[in-house]
């Protein structure tokens, strides 16, 4: 059995969550997301689930741990699975790449959407506490962070790209196609 491997590169709310849903519903996809192991981590010691505090975990870890700490626990996850598709949600860094294109299998593909839109997205689905409450400046600060400031440059480097900024049918054809040219 061949497996595709799917890494999802994208800024906040560009549809990387859509498209795993997506995958999850029509084709039994199994998704690993970057943050999953940042947030294990604060739920553990009943810490907030926030973004910043999930920036501040991750910035401890790569520091005492290295720079692909996560990326190290991503590929662990899908090594463990048999499952014939896998996501991988959350590509960031290019320490993450270097990590996971060696799997058999991966595929990045970049997602991207105009931040307007992203913002509406993002303060709709509230996903971390206070996301409902960002004014668009805050929103477009998180976009400067240093998790996300790598996104654009290593999203570059994606064999295949998805623009975000239409339908959500649009968004399934644009997967669509992707898969057809991948089987």
């Amino acid at each position: 059995m061949k497996q595709i491997i799917l890494g999802l590169i994208g800024q906040v709310a560009a549809g990387k969550g859509t498209i795993t849903d997506y995958l999850k519903k029509n084709y039994q996809a199994v998704s690993f997301r970057f943050s999953d192991p940042l947030r294990e981590t604060l739920d553990c010691y009943d810490l907030e689930i926030s973004r910043d505090n999930m920036q501040k975990i991750s910035t401890l870890l790569r520091s005492n741990f290295g720079e692909n700490i996560l990326a190290k626990a991503m590929a662990k996850r899908v090594k463990n699975s048999n499952q014939e598709m896998i996501i991988i949600d959350g590509v960031r860094r290019q320490t993450d790449l270097d990590h996971l294109r060696d799997l058999p299998g991966f595929n990045l593909i970049y997602i991207t959407a105009d931040p307007k839109i992203r913002y509406q997205r993002y303060v709709k689905r509230n996903e971390n506490i206070g996301d409902d409450k960002l004014d668009f400046a805050q929103f477009e600060a998180k976009d400067q962070a240093e998790a996300e400031s790598q996104i654009p440059g290593v999203g570059q480097t994606a064999k295949y790209k998805i623009d975000n900024d239409g339908t959500i049918e649009q968004l399934y054809d644009q997967v669509e196609s992707i898969l057809k040219k991948l089987r």
